[in-house]
């Protein structure tokens, strides 16, 4: 049986996860170390716990691969006024980083996915953190479940 007890920690772990505007990595700590003090107490609590700490994990992975495939871009524009970077070595190939490419337009598209994913994970926190409350268990979209 789901106590009021369990249903707040339960609420406490996803809403936790806004540590992380407090120190770094707060997202994943905190969550995690509520989870794991208090995964024995029912399974309501180690199942949002487990649910909570995979979401964050999911956010990080994504964040860092939106932030690989843009880091070229940005060294590109802290170099566009060398004129070393302007290869020019084949006939039919030119390559001239100082004017924007479709590359730099899809890596401006990446950035604007990262903003939306931010209100998406702030939006799915706070109803995770209502389901809880009500004790209802929730899955959180787009997850990866590294913790079974």
């Amino acid at each position: 049986m789901v106590t009021n007890h369990h249903k707040n920690i339960a609420t406490f772990i996803h809403l936790s996860t806004f540590a992380r505007f407090i120190f770094p990595f707060g997202n994943i700590i905190a969550p995690l170390v509520l989870w794991i003090t208090n995964k024995e107490k029912s399974d309501f609590v180690d199942t949002h716990g487990k649910q909570a700490i995979n979401f964050q994990f999911s956010i990080l992975l994504y964040v860092l691969i939106i932030g690989t495939l843009c880091i070229p871009f940005f060294a590109f524009s802290l170099f566009n006024h060398l004129d070393i970077l302007d290869f020019n070595y084949f006939s039919d190939i030119s390559i001239k980083i100082n004017s924007p490419s479709p590359l730099f337009y899809i890596c401006g598209t990446f950035s604007l996915l990262a903003i939306l994913g931010f209100i998406l994970e702030i939006v799915f926190i706070i109803n995770a953190s209502l389901k809880a409350k009500d004790g209802e268990d929730y899955n959180y979209p787009f997850t990866i479940n590294f913790i079974k």
